[in-house]
């Protein structure tokens, strides 16, 4: 059985009959986790090697863990700092900032993946103009060369743990002030005007970048479907101008930014005919239901061998993974980032 284009979640610590039976579904290609599925690093382990064993080839398992505001998995593992921090810690010292964005790369998907998750979410490379509430501190930083920089530093580190990265939202959502999860925000710039934007796709895609989640924004001056659901967004800029060969991922399609582009249905066909690999669709099972009721769709083997590089590689599970002497290094840097600055007095004459 190959590997479907839907990505679904699932409703709690376990797996229930209803589950299985969607997870079963040629259409469902992966599963994505949420806060409401983790309770232990024990419980979380059994969770995701169930998903693992519903079929073969396994379904891959994701989640947004990027650190800061966007954690879901949080008592047992590390927390995280928002990708702020680390640009402004590369503000004060590149050599060191870069230093920090492997290691917090490295150190979120280890944890992750010692646990079976194949792929967290990340790294967000939206510039931070801002205006931008929903982007904000997920932001590395305002410069473009600093996001690529720091951005190819963290994937480097996921892919040291065994993670494949996937940089979002392409082609950029820091410039709108809507917030995509509730409405469609509306960018008026053209492809030379969004070059900033774009400059650490280009950079990542050139060092082999294996995943894009594409936003739902749109671009007015070159489609007037969003990027999520546009052949010219998908097909032209990234499979043809910027030679990107990875997965394309949709932002959830449940999100108030697709909504007026047709049900979930219309939405859907309307994603892969634009040349999407991955269809997520969140906390809301009567529109996966519908999708696996109506929608038609013919899995092409390129599609599914894209998504199949996004599996995890070989880990080590998390006891030993605690015990090793890198886990430790990272968290000590994180320690020390995290840590507020030391309070130098000086004395002045009265």
């Amino acid at each position: 059985m190959t590997l479907g284009p839907l990505m679904v979640d699932v409703a709690g610590l376990e797996l229930t009959p209803e589950d299985r039976d969607v997870l079963r579904h040629p259409l469902v290609g992966s599963v994505i986790l949420f806060t409401r599925n983790y309770a232990s690093s024990e419980q979380l382990s059994r969770l995701v090697a169930d998903i693992h064993a519903v079929r073969s080839p396994a379904l891959i398992v994701a989640v947004d863990q990027e650190g800061g505001r966007v954690q879901r998995f949080r008592p047992g593992f590390s927390a995280l700092p928002p990708l702020r921090r680390i640009g402004h810690e590369f503000d004060l010292d590149p050599r060191h900032g870069l230093t920090l964005a492997r290691s917090m790369g490295w150190l979120m998907a280890a944890e992750v993946r010692a646990h079976g998750v194949d792929l967290s979410f990340a790294p967000c490379v939206d510039l931070d103009y801002g205006v931008s509430e929903v982007i904000g501190d997920r932001a590395f930083h305002s410069k473009p060369e600093a996001v690529a920089q720091l951005a190819l530093a963290y994937m480097s580190g996921m892919k040291d743990a065994g993670m494949a990265a996937t940089a979002k939202h392409f082609p950029g959502h820091g410039a709108v002030v809507a917030d995509s999860h509730q409405s469609l925000p509306v960018d008026r710039r053209d492809w030379q005007a969004l070059s900033d934007d774009v400059l650490p796709y280009r950079r990542l895609i050139a060092n082999a970048l294996p995943g894009i989640m594409v936003a739902h924004v749109m671009f007015p001056a070159e489609d007037a479907a969003p990027a999520s659901l546009s052949r010219r967004w998908i097909q032209n800029a990234l499979r043809e101008e910027l030679r990107f060969e990875g997965a394309v991922f949709t932002d959830d399609l449940s999100m108030g930014g697709a909504a007026e582009f047709g049900d979930i249905v219309q939405r859907a066909r309307a994603a892969l005919a634009a040349g999407c690999d991955v269809l997520p669709v969140c906390n809301d099972r009567a529109s996966v239901a519908k999708l696996l009721d109506e929608l038609d769709h013919e899995i092409q083997p390129s599609s599914h061998l894209r998504l199949v590089r996004m599996r995890g590689k070989a880990a080590p599970a998390p006891g030993e993974l605690y015990a090793g002497e890198p886990w430790r290094a990272s968290r000590e840097l994180l320690a020390r980032s995290a840590a507020p600055p030391p309070l130098k007095l000086t004395a002045t004459s009265v």
